[in-house]
């Protein structure tokens, strides 16, 4: 076994190529946002009846929008994707119009879809009133297509990423990076599915009918002023905007008519800031896979938590003849001190079922057996590195995000541990780019059964010790970092974010940040209103 060491971290010597500026420092707001947390547990430590919920219920009269499979070309061996970021209106039924954002169209993107060793290229035109960055959410590519902050998108350009798949079966999903930014670009309507297929994807019977007996619910939350258009409320509260208006793809009060027995739910969490704890009455829901792929093996699971950026697929079972719907519980959110300012105490119906009188039967579902299985597969003792990462404020390991610092340098081919912590008591996330990880322990414990797969974001119970195995493989570029970051999307904002790069050994002193990767800060002030620049 190797030995393990503890890596503070090869800064990048220093070298100023372009200047941007971190985020400004929100230290005073955060403060009295802190502050206001526990003035309130004072007062609601006494109400243990406090569980009224900030969720408006809706009547389920909407039939549910299924996002259309994304058109592509194949020439050449590569499978060429469109994508367009504009401007529209989007009429939420019963709420009114409101100015969206959208990928080929006025509210979210179409899903992508691709198999396991398929060379595809997405061509980005940006037709937005600002530069944007598309991010490819979970997957593992090179780091100058992984769309993050130092890949803008200027208005009226075209960006082209390129990458072959290399990954098992999964839902993943994309969306805009930009620092600083990427809260408002996502919650105007910036998001879409992407799903992988493989050898043991296509070959395991499981409801694989797309928007059938298979679906995507990208499951978001919206605030509206009196007028019908979507407001962004940063006040200060934690972790972020949480809207009184639930919608799946878009759909207020959405209604799935049910025609098999047995429905695959592909979860998306397209929140920027609320976490949800899904649940089917009477019934449990098998999860199959998490963010990165196939569970070892099926989990039946009463209730199934998402963070923002997380994803979950269930196969749930059905009746003839019967209306349910999909709710979303009261959230065990760990150690925070007024659970009910963060959504803790919200519950809500999200979706409703309605099953047809007479059910097309479903197979017994059979298991992925995947040829690249062991390939795969991550191993503790491989790891000769352990790395440190605690969360707090929007800081992380007690530096805020800057575009021009390389915080953590690794080697390509390594396998590390990475162990990672809040210490606040309000809600965070952790995100890692390029990679999927293995959940270790737990402050010490085994992880429950539903964070044993794979995982590219992770709640975080403050105050507990997670332990990430993870490993870095085929891509190297010492100036063109990845980024790990909190996925509560204001927390990234302003801040919450680090930057790694993977190297091959020798390297070391090629170590920096690409001259050109942004905008420059005046224009982001401008653009920005005073939200967090860059």
């Amino acid at each position: 076994m190797n030995s393990v060491v503890r890596a503070p971290g090869i800064r990048a010597s220093g070298k100023i190529l372009r200047s941007y500026g971190a985020p400004r420092p929100r230290g005073r707001r955060i403060a009295a946002a802190l502050a206001a947390v526990a003035a309130s547990a004072v007062l609601l430590t006494a109400c243990d009846s406090f569980s009224t919920t900030a969720v408006a219920e809706h009547d389920f009269v909407n039939e549910l929008a299924i996002p259309p499979l994304a058109d592509s070309t194949v020439e050449d061996g590569v499978r060429t994707f469109q994508l367009t970021a504009g401007q529209g209106t989007t009429s939420f039924l019963g709420i009114g119009d409101a100015e969206t954002w959208g990928f080929n169209g006025a509210f979210l993107g179409p899903t992508l879809r691709a198999e396991r060793g398929e060379r595809v290229a997405f061509e980005i035109d940006n037709q937005l009133p600002e530069a944007t960055s598309v991010h490819w959410h979970g997957m593992h590519l090179p780091a100058a297509m992984d769309g993050g902050p130092h890949q803008m998108i200027e208005q009226g350009e075209t960006w082209r990423s390129t990458w072959t798949i290399d990954q098992p079966a999964s839902t993943l999903w994309y969306h805009p990076h930009p620092h600083g930014e990427t809260e408002k670009h996502v919650y105007l309507g910036l998001a879409g599915m992407f799903i992988l297929d493989d050898d043991a994807s296509l070959a395991a019977d499981l409801p694989s009918e797309y928007g059938v007996d298979d679906l995507p619910l990208i499951v978001q939350d919206k605030e509206f002023d009196n007028s019908g258009r979507l407001a962004l409320n940063d006040d200060g509260s934690e972790p972020g905007t949480l809207g009184d208006t639930v919608m799946v793809n878009g759909t207020v009060g959405a209604y799935q008519e049910v025609t098999t027995e047995q429905v695959r739910l592909r979860l998306l969490n397209g929140s920027t800031a609320r976490t949800y704890t899904f649940e089917m009455p009477d019934r449990p829901m098998t999860l199959i896979s998490t963010d990165g792929g196939f569970l070892d093996a099926p989990v039946e699971m009463d209730q199934v938590r998402l963070a923002p950026g997380e994803r979950a697929e269930v196969v749930v079972s059905f009746d003839a003849g019967e209306t349910v719907r999909l709710h979303s519980s009261k959230t065990d959110l760990g150690g925070i001190v007024v659970p009910a300012t963060s959504g803790g105490n919200d519950e809500f119906d999200v979706l409703e079922f309605r099953a047809a009188a007479t059910l097309t039967p479903s197979s017994e579902p059979s298991w992925p057996q995947a040829k690249d299985a062991v390939a795969d597969e991550l191993h503790e003792d491989e790891a000769s590195v352990t790395r440190d990462f605690v969360l707090n404020t929007r800081e992380i390991n007690g530096e805020q995000m800057d575009m021009n610092r390389i915080d953590e340098v690794v080697h390509v081919g390594a396998t590390e541990v990475w162990e990672v912590r809040s210490t606040q008591p309000i809600p965070h996330s952790f995100h890692i780019h390029d990679v999927q990880f293995r959940v270790l322990s737990i402050d010490g414990r085994e992880p429950p059964p539903e964070l044993a797969g794979p995982k590219d974001t992770i709640y975080l119970n403050p105050n507990l010790t997670y332990r990430l195995l993870v490993r870095f493989e085929d891509y190297a570029d010492p100036t063109m970092p990845y980024m790990y970051h909190c996925h509560m999307l204001l927390h990234e904002d302003e801040g919450m974010m680090g930057q790694f790069v993977v190297i091959e050994s020798g390297d070391e002193d090629r170590v920096g940040v690409p001259e050109h990767s942004g905008h420059d800060e005046d224009t982001d002030d401008a653009a920005t209103g005073g939200h967090a620049g860059h």
